[in-house]
C-alpha cells in the first residue's frame, strides 16, 4: 500500500502505456527534483533564520512557494510537464545564479551549479540545453564585470567555474545521448520482438484451425460410421412394421411398442452423438467440471467407429471417481490425436493382437495419463521431431498437426507437455494435468 502511494506521487497520479516509459521516468524525476529542492529550501530557510540572515528567506519562501504550485499543475494535466519542464529550468539557473551573486567562494555554494546540467539536460531536450549553457555561462562570466552587484567572485574563479560547468554538460551531454540511443534500441527491438510474437500468435491460429479441419474430416467419417448401424436399425424396425400391415397380418401391441422404444432409444443415441460432436467443436475455452472416467470414455467412444472391423483393442481399466475442473474440449482432441494416431499405426501395420492401453495415474493435485500402444515404436530419428509442425510419417495420408497442437494445447492451456518414449516395440505418451485448473 505505502509502495503504491509513493508510485502515484511520483508519478504525478497519472498511469503511462508501455510506448510513455521515457514519460514516466521524467515524472519520476520531476516529482524528486520537487522533493529534494523543497528539502533544500527549507533547510536553507531554517539556516537562515538559526544564523540571523534573513536576506534569502524572501527569495527561498517565494521559490518554496513555486515547487508546491508546479507540483499542483503537474496533477492537472499530462500535457504541462513542458511547461513545467521550463518554469523549473528557469528557477534552477536563477537560483544557482544568485548563488554566485550574492554568496562568498568560502561558502562553496557555487558547488550546487554543477547539478544544474543534469538537471537541464533530462528535462529539456538537446536543442534546447545548449542555449541554457550559454545563458548560464554569460552570466556567470560577466558577474565580476558588472556594476549593479558587489560580486565575491573573481574573474578567475567564475572562469574556473565556467569552464567545469561544461566540461560536467558536455560529459553528462554524451552520457544522456548514450542512454537515449539505448533506450531508443530496446523500444526498436521490443517492437520488433511484439510484431514477431505477434505474427507466431497468427501462425499458431492458422495451425491450429488446420488441426480443427483435420479433426473435423475425421470426425464426420466417425459420424458416418456412427450413424450408420442405428439408422439402418431404425429404418428395418418401420420397414417390419409397414411389410405386416401390407400383408394384412396383425402387429401386437407388444411388438409395436417394442418397436417404437427402440426407434425412440436409437434416436436418443442419436442425439448423444450431436450433443458430444458440438460440444467438441465448440469454439469458447471454458474451464468445466468433469468426472476423469467420463471424459477419457468420451474420447475413446469417438474411436469406436474406426475400430469397427479391425481387431484394435482399446484398454481402460476405470479409476476411482475424480472430478476435476479443466478444458473438456482441448483435452478431448489432446486424447483423440494420439489415439487416432495410434490406430493408424496399428492398421498401417498390420500389428498382431493390437491394443491401447490407457492408464490414469492419481497424484497430489495432478493426474498423469499415460496411452501406449504395440504399434512397433517410433524411429530413433523421429522422436525428437514428431511435435514439430507438418512433420508426419504418414505422407499424403497425415497433416503433421495432431501431435503439434496437441503439444501447444498442453503447454499454453493447461502449462504441461507430452513426454514419448519408444521402447520394446511400444510407444508411450504421457502428460500431467491439474485436477483444479487455474
Amino acid at each position: 500500500m505505502k509502495n503504491k502511494i509513493l508510485e502515484k506521487f511520483f508519478t504525478s497520479g497519472w498511469t503511462f502505456s508501455e510506448d510513455e516509459s521515457d514519460l514516466k521516468n521524467k515524472f519520476h524525476m520531476m516529482n524528486i527534483a520537487f522533493v529534494l529542492s523543497t528539502a533544500g529550501l527549507l533547510f536553507g530557510i531554517t539556516a537562515n533564520i538559526l544564523r540571523g540572515t534573513p536576506t534569502l528567506i524572501p527569495i527561498e519562501l517565494f521559490l518554496l512557494v513555486a515547487n508546491m504550485i508546479l507540483i499542483f499543475i503537474l496533477r492537472i494535466n499530462k500535457k504541462y510537464f513542458e511547461m513545467v519542464s521550463l518554469l523549473i529550468t528557469m528557477q534552477f539557473t536563477f537560483l544557482f545564479l544568485l548563488l554566485v551573486y550574492i554568496s562568498r567562494p568560502e561558502e562553496l555554494k557555487h558547488i550546487w551549479i554543477f547539478t544544474y546540467p543534469i538537471v537541464l539536460l533530462y528535462f529539456r531536450n538537446d536543442k534546447n540545453a545548449l542555449p541554457w549553457v550559454a545563458v548560464m555561462v554569460f552570466f556567470l562570466m560577466i558577474a565580476p564585470l558588472q556594476p549593479f552587484i558587489p560580486v565575491h567572485y573573481s574573474l578567475f574563479q567564475v572562469t574556473y567555474i565556467s569552464f567545469v560547468l561544461v566540461v560536467v554538460s558536455i560529459i553528462i551531454y554524451f552520457y544522456q545521448k548514450r542512454m537515449d540511443e539505448a533506450t531508443s534500441l530496446i523500444l526498436e527491438q521490443k517492437n520488433m520482438l511484439k510484431k514477431q510474437l505477434d505474427e507466431l500468435s497468427k501462425k499458431d491460429k492458422i495451425l491450429s484451425l488446420q488441426s480443427k479441419q483435420a479433426v473435423m474430416g475425421e470426425m464426420i467419417s466417425m459420424i458416418a460410421h456412427q450413424w450408420r448401424q442405428p439408422l439402418s436399425t431404425v429404418t428395418l424396425n418401420i420397414s417390419n412394421l409397414q411389410v405386416k400391415r401390407l400383408l394384412g397380418e396383425e402387429i401386437q401391441d407388444t411388438e409395436f411398442d417394442k418397436a417404437f422404444e427402440d426407434i425412440n432409444n436409437t434416436l436418443v443415441y442419436l442425439s448423444d452423438t450431436i450433443d458430444d460432436f458440438q460440444t467438441y467443436f465448440h469454439p469458447n475455452k471454458e474451464i468445466s467440471t468433469i468426472e476423469i472416467n467420463e471424459l477419457i470414455k468420451k474420447a475413446i467412444n469417438f474411436t469406436k467407429p474406426r475400430l469397427k472391423d479391425t481387431y484394435i483393442e482399446i484398454v481402460y481399466a476405470q479409476m476411482n471417481k475424480i472430478v476435476i475442473q479443466t478444458y473438456t474440449n482441448e483435452m478431448i482432441q489432446v486424447l483423440l490425436n494420439i489415439l487416432n494416431n495410434a490406430i493408424d499405426e496399428l492398421i498401417t501395420k498390420d500389428i498382431k493382437n493390437p491394443k491401447i492401453v490407457i492408464r490414469v495415474k492419481n497424484l497430489e493435485d495432478d493426474l498423469q495419463l499415460q496411452i501406449e500402444d504395440n504399434a512397433g515404436g517410433i524411429k530413433e530419428e523421429y522422436i525428437d521431431s514428431i511435435f514439430e509442425p507438418y512433420f508426419s510419417t504418414k505422407g499424403k495420408n497425415g497433416t503433421g498437426l495432431g501431435l503439434y497442437m496437441s503439444q501447444m494445447i498442453m503447454q499454453k492451456q493447461f502449462q504441461s507437455s507430452i513426454e514419448v518414449r519408444s521402447h520394446n516395440n511400444k510407444t508411450l505418451f504421457q502428460f500431467k494435468v491439474s485436477k483444479k485448473l487455474a
